[in-house]
């Protein structure tokens, strides 16, 4: 098993590093590898440096780090719900996140995203969190009884999202057609918090959750096993998944506050680190988070490229993976 976990440790690396090649290289202007590497010595041209460092480089960055975030709480759902189909894009967390952002960010100013105020940007992931924090708190409050049915909670959530979105929505119908348009391709996922001030203020707090989830991800391992055994072995059951719903929720926010509202990302990563490693949750997560760096640096690649100048929301290069593995695992659930 050691064995194994390192031979797919070095494939991941050498994959999310050619996803990144990619993205630094790909473009409206094209650049070779050697190109990119000369201009990380320091030996690129200005136009050079400027595409890397204040562009493309950030954008990755960034789409890393929200990988991260989304694929550890989409893999952290499906192991307290042990459903897994539960995704923080599907059940109503991302959504009510995107809601705290878009009231906060429309009330306070006119501008985009690129523009705003450190006042306003400094308070988004709290905005984002609290916004999480309430739909997660209506859909544990229906979930609920006597526990949490996998069954009804991925209901609970897609009725919850389901009005979360059209609350949105409606909401737009007040706003300019810009704004409208603006609004509509964040909510779908864009990676609009692309400059360095963004990923600097997020990254911390994403990276500060992430290993607070790895450090308990024994407890994780025994709630697999199921209420009755786990309350056995001395673990409290409600307790640690209320910590765990709330920690998971709080990643998907985060993420959320800066690449809009992109689903299936923590559906694909975690499902596939499931698949080809199997294992406990200390090794399955990082996985899980290096697997949806891969699928969101290409996917986001392919929304730059594929329709250029035109820019696709990456949340709907994503959905379009998404969704026939998704019809999938239903069916085989079924």
């Amino acid at each position: 098993m050691k064995h194994k976990n390192k031979v797919f440790t070095f494939i991941c690396i050498i994959f999310l590093l050619i996803t990144v090649l990619l993205a630094l290289m790909i473009g409206s202007y094209q650049m070779t590898p050697n190109e990119v590497l000369q201009t990380f010595l320091g030996n690129g041209s200005k136009l050079q440096n400027f595409t890397i460092f204040q562009i493309r480089l950030p954008r990755t960055v960034l789409a890393i780090i929200v990988a991260t975030a989304l694929g550890i709480s989409g893999s952290v759902l499906q192991g307290i719900t042990r459903n897994p189909l539960a995704e923080p894009g599907m059940i109503g967390i991302n959504a009510g996140a995107a809601l705290g952002v878009v009231l906060w960010i429309s009330s306070g100013t006119s501008a985009y995203y690129s523009a705003l105020p450190i006042s306003t940007v400094i308070f988004l992931p709290l905005i984002a969190m609290v916004g999480s924090l309430v739909s997660v708190t209506f859909i544990y409050f229906f979930a609920y009884k006597k526990g949490i049915s996998p069954v009804r909670f991925i209901l609970t959530g897609v009725g919850v999202n389901a009005g979360i979105s059209a609350i949105i929505s409606f909401y737009q119908l007040n706003m300019s057609k810009g704004d409208y348009n603006q609004v509509l391709t964040w909510t779908n996922g864009s990676l609009w918090g692309s400059n360095w001030n963004y990923i600097l203020l997020t990254a911390p707090i994403i990276f500060g959750l992430a290993i607070l989830i790895l450090i308990r991800s024994r407890v994780l391992d025994v709630l697999s096993l199921g209420d009755e055994l786990a309350t056995g072995l001395g673990v409290q059951v409600q307790k640690e998944i209320l910590f765990f719903l709330i920690t998971a929720s709080f990643l998907a926010a985060i993420a959320t506050s800066v690449a809009g509202n992109i689903a299936f990302i923590g559906l694909l990563g975690p499902k596939l680190a499931e698949k080809v490693l199997g294992g406990n949750y200390r090794t399955r997560l990082p996985f899980a988070a290096g697997i949806s760096a891969i699928i969101l640096v290409l996917a986001d690649t392919v929304s730059r490229n594929l329709f250029a100048p035109i820019e696709i929301p990456v949340g709907i290069i994503v959905s379009i993976l998404g969704v026939p593995y998704f019809i999938y695992l239903m069916i085989k659930e079924k």
